[in-house]
């Protein structure tokens, strides 16, 4: 192994004009031709009132900022600021269809339109953030099976009808991330959780075995490899060789440099001869229990006769 080191919206509040108040309106003096115009303009100022709250939290976003030109590291040729509703739609077609180079090769299904973004339907922009933040490998571990209950209203010989349609934002973490090939975890979680329990006994008594060396002991596999320190060492010890302290942040304090560490161990486990984790050192972090589990049987699966 090399010793060279390694990488490490608020809403604003509607100001109404003296003239415009509630009390201006009703109470002066104005002529028959502007009551007219007063009461159109306090029914859109009730619509507003109504809507104004359900409406998303307006965010000032700076062009350097921009989501998909950022993480995708190309530049799209549309305009900054666009007042019209057509030239917003044919900015959002510009975006989404980058998107959608992006994503059509590795299978998502693309339930999100131009209309339905630029309308703010909830749901669709739901799906659109779920396939990037996947796509992009944010270092978030969304929740696996999230559905919410749609209510879908049609209009029929002029009554409106409602029915309940689920929808399902996430599945699982491997179909999301691509991963289509299942394992022995994915069965086990999935049909057999009642031999979990075992599984982690036995992996605990692996690691133990060799952790108590340094006088370490892990009793839940759940978070005390989650600062990635423990599969440090570990690798260290199975191998037989002294990491350096200043490869890698011996009492992590964030979430970067817990990642760091669980990457670092990775790197180990590549120069050991092991294949790549069926896990992102992120998932590790974020206390995903079959990522962890996947990372520590591999080492069981090679190391389990050392003595």
């Amino acid at each position: 192994m090399s010793s060279a080191p390694l990488r490490s919206p608020a809403l604003r509040p509607h100001r109404m004009k003296k003239d415009e108040s509630f009390l201006g309106k009703l109470g002066g003096t104005l002529g028959r031709k502007k009551k007219a115009k007063e009461v159109s303009d306090l029914q859109e100022e009730g619509k507003n009132a109504i809507n104004l709250p359900m409406s998303p939290a307006s965010v000032e976003i700076h062009p350097e900022d921009t989501l998909l030109e950022k993480l995708a590291d190309r530049k799209l040729n549309v305009a900054e600021v666009t007042q019209s509703e057509i030239g917003q739609k044919q900015k959002l077609q510009t975006v989404l269809e980058a998107v959608h180079e992006l994503l059509r090769p590795h299978g998502w299904a693309l339930q999100w339109s131009v209309d339905s973004i630029h309308g703010k339907n909830l749901v669709a922009i739901l799906h659109l953030l779920v396939a990037l933040a996947m796509h992009f490998r944010a270092p978030i571990r969304l929740p696996e099976h999230v559905s919410v209950q749609v209510v879908v209203v049609r209009k029929r010989e002029g009554l409106l009808h409602s029915s309940h349609v689920t929808e399902e934002l996430t599945t699982t973490t491997e179909m999301m991330m691509g991963r289509f090939e299942r394992d022995a975890f994915d069965t086990l979680f999935d049909h057999a959780p009642d031999k979990l329990s075992v599984v982690k006994k036995s992996l605990i008594t692996f690691v133990n075995k060799h952790l108590n060396k340094l006088n370490l002991e892990v009793t839940e596999l759940e978070t005390q490899f989650a600062d990635g320190v423990y599969l440090v060492l570990l690798m260290g010890l199975l191998e037989d060789y002294f990491v350096p302290l200043h490869h890698f942040y011996l009492t992590p304090d964030s979430f970067d440099q817990k990642v760091h560490n669980v990457s670092f161990a990775f790197e180990l486990m590549l120069d050991g001869g092991l294949k790549k984790p069926k896990a992102r050192p992120e998932d590790v972090v974020n206390l995903d229990l079959k990522s962890t589990l996947r990372v520590l049987y591999n080492l069981f699966t090679k190391y389990k006769n050392l003595e």
